[in-house]
């Protein structure tokens, strides 16, 4: 009974929320309890729920053109369908930064956030920039005694210079920032992902890529930090998780519920994207603000509404998922 109710209720909303072709805008939220209108694998000989990715649930304003499907071949050798879902390389829903504040009185208001993986958030206001001696040690100077003014690499010269992993010596112990205007507003990217997702017999390795949110950003693997930390730097993260590299933009390394439009209606920790294997990528608290306790080692679990499927991480942990479990296909700067 409550599963026919869950499926009337998905009729009922997918006819008056919005789709991917023109009518979601940079606020939308969709409401959902259900993918299984979209990739579901009802003839699977196996005892899994497969259930694929939902176009009409991505902003329309992330997206460069609407999402299409091709054929295109997995990392496991399968050919199959995939959604190309090619992105504009700025969040539909939020703006960019800030990342590093100019001077050691700057309050949280005027940076973004840091993580090291250690297991804290550092808020970037002035202040840490006094106190990150005791955090990293006494060989860091990231401001100017004198002026109170924070290194931060402000230039596009300068930006590209520290945004490597050997950092160029004059712009070690500074705070790393590019900004989103270098690139035209954003690197526009294709993605291609399975609309059955491929289970895989054992989990692949994550690539320094490996999702897409609904709001139009490449969700990446763990940041590098032990290389940012060795050139004494922040590489600083806006409130959203994201920053901006000259090699592919904008980009995700945190969730902290940005890209999460749609909302499940069953106390389901909310949507946020898809992995490139196609498997959804959930917040990873329910309406409760509980964290599911069953994981796998790739973060992900199965249930009846959702099969299989991942939960982020904290950001305090500089991941999102831990593997892949299933066949992935590719992302290309366009």
């Amino acid at each position: 009974m409550k599963t026919s109710f869950y499926a009337l209720l998905m009729l009922v909303l997918l006819g008056t929320s919005a789709c991917s072709d023109s009518d979601n805008s940079d606020s939308t939220s969709t409401t959902q309890d259900s993918d299984t209108s979209s990739g579901s694998d009802s003839d699977s000989d196996t005892d899994s729920n497969i259930v694929g990715p939902n176009p009409d649930y991505f902003l329309a304003a992330g997206l460069a053109e609407t999402i299409t499907t091709t054929s295109c071949t997995l990392t496991d050798g399968t050919t199959t369908d995939c959604y190309k879902v090619v992105i504009n390389g700025a969040p539909a829903n939020t703006d960019i930064g800030p990342f590093c504040p100019s001077t050691i009185t700057d309050d949280a208001t005027q940076g973004g956030i840091w993580f090291d993986g250690s297991g804290e958030v550092y808020q970037l206001e002035g202040q840490f920039f006094v106190d990150v001696k005791t955090l990293y040690g006494d060989d860091w100077e990231l401001y100017d005694e004198d002026t109170g003014e924070i290194f931060v690499t402000n230039t596009q010269v300068a930006c590209e210079a520290a945004a490597r992993p050997d950092v160029a010596e004059e712009y070690q112990n500074h705070c790393v920032e590019c900004s989103i205007s270098y690139y035209d507003g954003g690197m526009q990217q294709t993605i291609l992902i399975p609309v059955t997702p491929v289970p895989l017999s054992n989990p692949e390795s994550i690539g320094a890529d490996l999702g897409v949110s609904l709001n139009g950003v490449v969700i990446a693997g763990p940041a590098p930090v032990s290389q940012i930390l060795a050139a004494n730097t922040i590489a600083a993260f806006d409130d959203c998780g994201g920053h901006v590299n000259p090699a592919e933009g904008y980009h995700y390394h945190a969730s902290l519920g940005c890209s999460e439009v749609v909302t499940s209606i069953d106390d389901h920790a909310n949507l946020m994207g898809y992995a490139l294997d196609g498997f959804g990528i959930y917040g990873m608290l329910n309406a409760n603000g509980e964290e599911d306790y069953d994981l796998d080692e790739c973060r992900g679990h199965e249930d009846d509404t959702r099969g299989y499927h991942y939960h982020a991480a904290s950001a305090a942990e500089n991941m999102f998922i831990g593997c892949y479990q299933g066949a992935q296909g590719s992302i290309e700067v366009n």
